[in-house]
C-alpha cells in the first residue's frame, strides 16, 4: 500500500546487532587458531568482511570484543548457578545437577573461558565480570553444603569459606582439563564432584 511505512519485526536483529554477533563469532574462531596476543583487530576484521573502520565502529579494540563475548557467554554460565541454589533437590542430587552442567559449559566454550580467564589481569572488565560470576557460583555452592548440614558460620570449616575453596578448585581444575580433552574434562568433572560430596559430608556413590 503506498506511503505505509514497513516495520521491523518486532525482536528481530537489527543489520548492526548481525554485523556485532559476527565480529564475535569470527573472534571465537580466530582464537581457536591464534593466541590472543598475536590477533589484531585487523585479523577480525578481514576474516568478517568487514572495514576497520566497521570494526571499530562496534568495538574499539580486540579487548573490547573480547570482553563483550565474554560478557554474552558468562550470563549462561550465571543462570546455571543460580539454578544451582534454587534447585530443590537432595544435596547428592543437586551437586551431580550442578557439576554437570557446569562441565557442559566449559565443554562448549572451554576456549573462551581459558582466555577470558588468562586476560582478567589486564582488562579490568572481564576480571570483574569473572569475580561476579564466581560469587553467584560461591552462594549456589553454600547453599547447598548447608543444606546438607554444614554450618553457616564465617569460620574456616563453615559453608561460605568451603564454598569458596570448591569454586577456585572447579575452575583451576575446569581450566587444565578442558585443554587437554573432552574426556580429561569428564573426568574432572565427576572428580570435583567427589570433593564437593565429601565436603558435604556425602558419602560419592
Amino acid at each position: 500500500m503506498p506511503g505505509k511505512a514497513v516495520r521491523r519485526r518486532s525482536g528481530a536483529p537489527s543489520k548492526g546487532d548481525l554485523r556485532e554477533q559476527k565480529i564475535l563469532e569470527v573472534l571465537e574462531d580466530l582464537l581457536a587458531v591464534k593466541s590472543f596476543d598475536a590477533l589484531t583487530t585487523n585479523d577480525i576484521a578481514e576474516r568478517a568482511g568487514l572495514s576497520r573502520a566497521s570494526t571499530y565502529f562496534y568495538f574499539s579494540s580486540k579487548q573490547e570484543a573480547l570482553v563483550a563475548l565474554f560478557a554474552r557467554m558468562i550470563e549462561a554460565l550465571r543462570e546455571k548457578s543460580r539454578a544451582a541454589a534454587d534447585d530443590p533437590a537432595e544435596p547428592r542430587d543437586a551437586i551431580a545437577t550442578a557439576m554437570r552442567r557446569t562441565r557442559d559449559h566449559w565443554r562448549e566454550h572451554g576456549l573462551i573461558m581459558r582466555v577470558a580467564i588468562d586476560q582478567a589481569s589486564t582488562i579490568p572488565e572481564i576480571g570483574a565480570l569473572w569475580t561476579e560470576t564466581a560469587d553467584i557460583f560461591i552462594d549456589a555452592i553454600a547453599a547447598i553444603l548447608v543444606r546438607a548440614g554444614v554450618p553457616s558460620h564465617d569460620g574456616p570449616d563453615g559453608a561460605p569459606a568451603l564454598a569458596g575453596a570448591v569454586c577456585w578448585m572447579v575452575e583451576r581444575t575446569f581450566y587444565h582439563a578442558s585443554a587437554v580433552s573432552l574426556e580429561a574434562l569428564d573426568q574432572a568433572a565427576e572428580t570435583c564432584e567427589v570433593v564437593w560430596l565429601r565436603i558435604a559430608g556425602i558419602e560419592p556413590s
